[in-house]
């Protein structure tokens, strides 16, 4: 009985990170409410516009669309809010209205070129000025480390499949196939969710920046950790935990 209840619980364990896992690689892929609902990173750009008419005092014309179909990164127009997933983003201009860039494979997350490609030419040479400089900018760095961080997610998420189906058969070498697969997963998915949570943090340091005005502003950018991240990183734990009554299952069982 002991044996039964081993595998079933590490079965659960599995199939929950399988699950998560899945809803994390769909997040952002079109504005329909499941993949808008989970998210890797969110930008709220909306006070933006503001912050540069306090520092330049002129009025901020066509800085942003009210578009919501208006094609990504073609200058059509700034959005208010930002979401990026493992395959794509979506821009939107309120709550729920807006479109998605096309999805790929390994794709890059570099939100300040996503940003200041759909700006007009004119606000994009005056969001170089301000922060070129920043950690936020850093496209290379942080497309190259996202690009890691995804073939250790999928390699993760395919290592959570195959420890579920090989711990059907009841088997001691199934078992210990199962517990070996899932301790090379959690490591994958360990690797992949440090990476993106340094990323976030990376980018997150757009918040602290300010205007150097009289009085110093903010710029009015703010980046804030989406819920896939933390599914990731509960992924990881319930795989880790699958372990335990893998070998269990391992050990006691004979046949």
């Amino acid at each position: 009985m002991r044996g039964e209840v081993c595998v079933g619980a590490a079965s659960i364990l599995s199939l929950t990170s399988l699950l998560l896992l899945i809803f994390v690689h769909v997040s952002q892929i079109n504005t329909s409410s499941v993949p808008r609902g989970i998210d890797m990173v969110k930008i709220n750009a909306s006070a933006y516009g503001a912050a540069l008419h306090e520092a330049v005092f002129d009025p901020i014309d066509f800085l942003y669309t009210n578009d919501s179909s208006a094609p990504l990164q073609a200058g059509a127009g700034l959005r208010q809010f930002y979401l990026f997933g493992l395959y794509s983003h979506c821009g939107y201009v309120n709550s729920s209205a807006g479109i998605c860039s096309n999805s790929s494979v390994q794709n890059q997350f570099t939100p300040y070129a996503a940003l200041t490609t759909d700006m007009a030419q004119n606000y994009t040479d005056i969001t170089n000025f301000i922060l070129g400089g920043t950690s936020f900018a850093d496209s290379d760095s942080l497309g190259h480390s996202s690009r890691a961080a995804y073939w250790m997610l999928l390699l993760g998420t395919i290592c959570a499949a195959l420890a579920l189906i090989t711990g059907i058969p009841k088997s001691s070498w199934t078992f210990f196939f199962s517990t070996l697969i899932a301790i090379i997963g959690s490591i994958f998915l360990l690797i992949g969710a440090t990476i993106w949570t340094v990323m976030i943090k990376k980018t997150q340091s757009i918040n602290s920046v300010v205007l150097r005005v009289d009085p110093p502003i903010p710029v009015g950018i703010d980046v804030s950790i989406g819920k896939g991240l933390y599914m990731i990183w509960a992924a990881f734990v319930t795989l880790l935990i699958s372990v335990i009554p893998y070998m269990v299952s391992c050990c006691t069982f004979r046949g």
